[in-house]
């Protein structure tokens, strides 16, 4: 499948789906490889609260939201808050773990969906979980509801993030 077609398919897979990814509903159990090829998945961060942040170091609104995404782990994290930092169309593995170093997210938990040759690293995800347009963002509660879901610039997010996060915490 040529370039086009793909980018395409995963538009319009990631548009149906993200009506599907709405408050209330179980999130799907993602299962993608970390920095090392070690597989994380949803189901074993269950009883935490998982803020899960599809990005891309070309992506400029994406990088604006990094220093939030930190600001919310260091608050939140010892009272049972995860990241999940979900790269997608990553140039290749070299680009992304410098941007992890350069944007000191190695704190969280960093995977990758697909590089932009497009190679998937792993199409179940791309079918079950919502990737453009990014960055987005899905909040997953200790039962593994979703409790929120944001698109867009991450900067005009923050207070709507925050508001929820910090709720789920009684906080």
């Amino acid at each position: 499948m040529n370039r086009i077609c793909f980018t395409l398919f995963l538009i319009g897979i990631s548009l149906n789906l993200f009506s599907q990814m709405k408050p209330g509903q179980t999130a799907a159990d993602l299962s993608l490889p970390d920095m090392n090829g070690k597989i994380l998945s949803l189901s074993q961060l269950k009883g935490k609260v998982v803020l899960i942040d599809f990005w891309a170091s070309w992506c400029y609104p994406c990088r604006q939201g990094l220093e939030h995404l930190a600001e919310l782990y260091n608050k939140y994290h010892s009272s049972g808050l995860e990241i999940v930092a979900v790269t997608c169309f990553e140039s290749d593995h070299k680009t992304w773990s410098d941007a992890i170093k350069q944007y000191h997210m190695d704190q969280w938990h960093n995977v990758v969906s697909l590089y932009r040759n497009g190679r998937a690293v792993n199409e179940d995800f791309i079918i079950d979980f919502p990737v453009l347009p990014l960055p987005r963002t899905i909040l997953v509660d200790k039962n593994g509801i979703v409790a929120g879901t944001w698109q867009g610039k991450a900067k005009d997010n923050e207070d709507s993030i925050d508001k929820l996060v910090g709720g789920l915490f009684n906080k």
